[in-house]
């Protein structure tokens, strides 16, 4: 019962326009004291960031962790880039996949698991302009099925 519950923290929605999604991965994150309380609190975002490849190692740059109110002097910088925790064997799988054309990590959700915090990272390819423009298209069809759904019940 104690793993099972996961409770969302943020939700990157634009990746999902963005990109079109192959593959994901869990990945944990090495976070200091304070940064843990904030996230618990529900005080992240993951907009604007993006995930690096670097020396074997996945760092996670612009994911942003509001300071701690009563963190004072033990507070970081909310943008410093964190690591990310994969096994080696999964390190090495993203590695040679992102080495193809056209592939890139991007962060998906951040979510609390059990008293661990995760980030589920994908394996995404960018999405052209007209392929976006299909995907509003079809969501504006279904909307637009909803509605009529509705008005008949």
């Amino acid at each position: 019962m104690g793993k099972d519950n996961i409770k969302l923290i943020a939700n990157n929605k634009k990746a999902y326009h963005d990109y079109f999604i192959e593959d994901t991965y869990e990945a944990g994150v090495a976070l200091h004291g304070t940064e843990v309380k904030s996230i618990r609190m529900g005080k992240c975002s993951i907009k604007e960031s993006f995930i690096r490849i670097e020396n074997g190692e996945v760092i996670a740059y612009g994911m942003h962790i509001s300071p701690y109110e009563k963190g004072n002097i033990f507070n970081r910088d909310p943008l410093r880039p964190k690591k990310l925790l994969l096994h080696r064997q999964e390190i090495n799988k993203i590695t040679g996949k992102i080495k193809e054309k056209g592939y890139t990590l991007v962060p998906l959700k951040v979510y609390i698991k059990g008293s661990l915090i995760k980030v589920e990272i994908g394996l995404a390819r960018g999405k052209k302009l007209y392929d976006k423009r299909q995907d509003i298209a079809k969501k504006d069809q279904r909307r637009e099925a909803e509605r009529e759904f509705k008005q008949r019940f």
